[in-house]
């Protein structure tokens, strides 16, 4: 299973490109609340019926990723919420694939998590960032870490969670199939 964590205020394509992508890929991707609710807005007031929520999904055990979408709301949503906290944690210990994208490499960064990693984030925001190189690329993998800088790259952040999961021909595939130019 993949787990993408929704908090209000999470960026819509930054979780649901992702989303989308690996499932087309095959993948069983999950849509996990940080709170009770299983309905969460959006950054830009899209709701989105998550299909589980953080407490359920860290009781089926570990996923094999677990992907933080940006969106400053969001972000702060997952940071406020303890289980959350403890379910990224526990991934990060594991070396589950953890994939992040625009202000949520931040949250990994503040978390001490990060350190030893070659990441990218939003631009203006890798002052934040306490990371052993931060790179200005669309996507950067770093062992059991992809991170993304924004929603305008979450398709290339898709596409390297479905190689690093599902093998670099399933990337090709899915590619071909939405007619991926880039």
């Amino acid at each position: 299973m993949v787990c993408i964590l929704l908090g209000d205020g999470f960026e819509e394509a930054e979780a649901l490109v992702p989303a989308d992508m690996l499932r087309r890929a095959g993948a069983d991707v999950k849509l996990v609340s940080v709170t009770h609710d299983l309905i969460v807005t959006g950054s830009h007031g899209i709701c989105v019926a998550a299909d589980l929520w953080i407490g359920s999904a860290a009781a089926k055990g570990l996923p094999e990723a677990l992907i933080l979408p940006g969106g400053m709301g969001g972000v702060e949503s997952i940071k406020n919420s303890k289980r959350a906290n403890e379910f990224i944690t526990k991934c990060f210990e594991e070396n589950v694939l953890i994939g992040a994208i625009c202000a949520a490499p931040t949250l990994l960064s503040s978390m001490g998590l990060i350190k030893d990693k070659r990441a990218t984030c939003y631009p203006d925001m890798k002052d934040l960032m306490d990371c052993a190189e931060w790179v200005d690329e669309d996507a950067v993998r770093d062992g059991d870490l992809i991170t993304s800088k924004a929603a305008g790259t979450a398709y290339q952040f898709a596409f390297a969670l479905i190689e690093a999961l599902c093998g670099e021909q399933a990337a090709k595939k899915v590619k071909a199939s939405v007619f991926y130019a880039k």
